[in-house]
């Protein structure tokens, strides 16, 4: 059934210009259009309207293949949109949407001519994601009327639009152009005008850190991008999606943004200064991080700077069966994983009690899979009776693999290790889940620090894909391979990291949770347009104090401290209004109140 089309009654903005007809400004006139908008495309080039005009045409014509359309709404939506080189097509608007390229002198000089065009009642917007909305306005014969509309690319389908007003602009306008976002069926946030705005102020710091770790050889671009994918969700690893906004214009904001704040995290990365200036911006010019089959495409080829596959390629230790230590959840999922894949796991706490309890647990989590249909009684009975409970670590004398999931306290981690040490046979291979603390430290507790290594499972465990392989400095060549080897077993995927704090994931992810609390306590913009802003315009499966309270404020107080303490950058340093929560006992979900207050269960 096809989609009936938006009645235009409910804004007052019926003719609408898009200056500039790239991507962007193709997809806001498609949106337009569909809403019942008359739209004037405009651009320069001859070239490029007349690709918008294609464009166009492609859609249109598979939302009549996809049953969204008739063929009658797509004739409709077409007729609503004509192009034109010439500025001056735009005198009949009500608002006036500049998409044109992130410079302050091209937008300037096109809100100067079209202050002699359009009626002095005509909005003027930019699509600005990294220039000062002020300046602009300030240099209009009509800053009341000018404002910022940024929208998401691909405009069809991002939901997020964030109206961006100055000191200068005057309510109705602010009025007039949320209404208008709400008739698109947009989901429009109200921000102050800094560089960045909320979504991209918070995504492309996290880029920026992604492309230092990349530069500095800390882990491969596809590790990198499998880690936030497998690890948080993301629909797209961060170089990637630098490739696909352009790494020239990632570049632009983030000087935007470092002018702006003097964060250093926020000072762009070399590599992209050096991409940029090669002519490498991404999917547009073919290359970026990742090479593609052709400009414009989304293809990606091998290319020389692909790294081999799979690891070190020392050969691997036989592993038959494995030691997991610990008693709670991710313990519980760890040795669910491995019994599932065929091993034989012995399951230790520190009583025989809380073993039983933790294989209960496990037992509980396989019935559920069987009422899913995910696996049938007899496979989850092999699996339950692969796992051998004990309340002693004397029983690891003959696994493989000793795997620890306890507390995340160091001195608690080497106490352990150093008992593994004298418990485990010669071979065996000793490993850490840790996900913030110093692997080496763990191994330096026992006299075999070559068989040594992190795997830092996410939780759950038997849910999640991703491992984090963490290999020191004294990690020998062939544990490093077995792990590799081990996790493809229990169809985990491993990406290899360094022994230093956060490894990828964290290093990456808790700096832009701190930078979304600063959002917050500097009254920029409210949680719920935060969360609402990171989960429409970055795709992302929760917003950022959703994930906190979810984490735990307490846990991502101690993870944010480590990093800190790590690389001595003052950005990384904890915001203190996650240190006020935490002093007051607000730790998110757990405790009823985080950032949100929850029903107690």
């Amino acid at each position: 059934m096809a989609t009936p089309l938006s009645d235009p009654s409910l804004s007052p903005l019926r003719t609408i210009a898009v200056v500039g007809l790239g991507t962007m400004g193709t997809g806001i006139a498609e949106v337009l259009a569909k809403a019942g908008r008359e739209v004037v495309g405009i651009d320069i080039s001859e070239a490029q309207a007349a690709k918008c005009v294609a464009a166009l045409e492609s859609s249109t014509a598979r939302g009549v293949e996809r049953g969204r359309l008739t063929e009658q709404d797509r004739a409709e939506i077409l007729d609503r949109v004509r192009t034109s080189t010439d500025l001056r097509a735009a005198a009949g608007a009500d608002l006036v949407i500049e998409v044109a390229p992130e410079s302050y002198e091209i937008k300037q000089q096109i809100f100067r001519e079209l202050d002699g065009i359009v009626r002095p009642e005509t909005i003027l917007a930019t699509g600005t994601n990294a220039l000062s909305v002020t300046r602009l306005a300030a240099d209009s014969a009509r800053p009341e009327r000018v404002l910022g509309l940024h929208f998401f690319n691909p405009a069809p389908a991002m939901r997020l639009v964030e109206v961006v007003s100055s000191v200068l602009t005057a309510p109705a306008a602010v009025t007039a152009v949320t209404d208008l976002a709400l008739d698109l069926g947009k989901e429009p946030v109200a921000v102050g005008d800094r560089p960045g705005f909320v979504a991209d102020g918070l995504l492309f710091g996290y880029l920026n850190q992604a492309a230092a770790m990349y530069e500095a050889k800390y882990a491969s671009r596809e590790d990198i991008d499998a880690a936030m994918r497998l690890g948080c969700g993301l629909p797209m690893g961060p170089l990637a999606l630098l490739d696909l906004i352009g790494v020239d214009t990632a570049r632009t904001v983030l000087e935007a943004m470092y002018a702006a704040s003097r964060d250093r995290l926020h000072a762009p990365a070399p590599i992209l200064k050096q991409l940029s200036e090669a002519g490498l911006t991404g999917r547009k010019a073919g290359r970026g991080f990742y090479t593609y089959e052709t400009p414009g495409s989304g293809t990606v080829v091998r290319d020389a700077l692909t790294p081999l596959e799979g690891g070190s390629l020392a050969p691997g230790r036989e592993v038959r069966s494995v030691g997991v230590a610990g008693s709670g959840t991710m313990a519980s999922g760890i040795a669910e994983v491995f019994a599932k894949a065929g091993y034989e796991v012995v399951l230790a706490a520190r009583s025989e009690e809380k073993a039983q309890t933790a294989k209960a647990r496990i037992g509980k989590s396989l019935s559920r899979s069987v009422d899913k249909g995910r696996m049938t009684a007899e496979a989850a009975a092999r699996t339950l009776d692969l796992i051998t409970p004990t309340g002693t670590y004397d029983d690891f004398a003959d696994v493989d693999l000793a795997l620890e999931a306890v507390a995340e306290d160091l001195e608690v981690k080497r106490h352990l290790f150093a008992a593994l040490d004298k418990v485990c046979k010669p071979g065996a291979i000793l490993a850490t889940t840790t996900s913030s603390l110093p692997v080496v430290a763990c191994a330096r507790a026992t006299s075999r620090p070559q068989d040594v290594i992190g795997m830092h499972f996410f939780n759950p465990a038997p849910a999640m894909k991703l491992v984090e392989v963490v290999r020191t400095v004294l990690t020998a060549d062939d544990v490093h391979a077995t792990v590799r080897e081990v996790c493809g077993r229990i169809r985990k995927h491993p990406v290899d990291c360094g022994d230093r704090a956060g490894f990828i994931v964290n290093a990456l992810l808790f700096p832009y949770l701190n930078n979304a609390i600063k959002m917050v306590q500097e009254h920029y913009a409210s949680l719920d347009d935060i969360d609402a802003a990171m989960k429409l315009g970055g795709g992302y499966p929760m917003g950022p104090f959703e994930l906190l309270d979810v984490v735990g404020l307490d846990v991502s107080l101690a993870i944010e401290k480590v990093l800190h303490r790590e690389f001595r950058d003052p950005g990384l340093a904890p915001a203190p209004l996650l240190e006020h929560l935490v002093a007051a006992g607000c730790l998110g979900r757990k405790t009823g109140r985080g950032f949100r207050e929850y029903a107690k269960r």
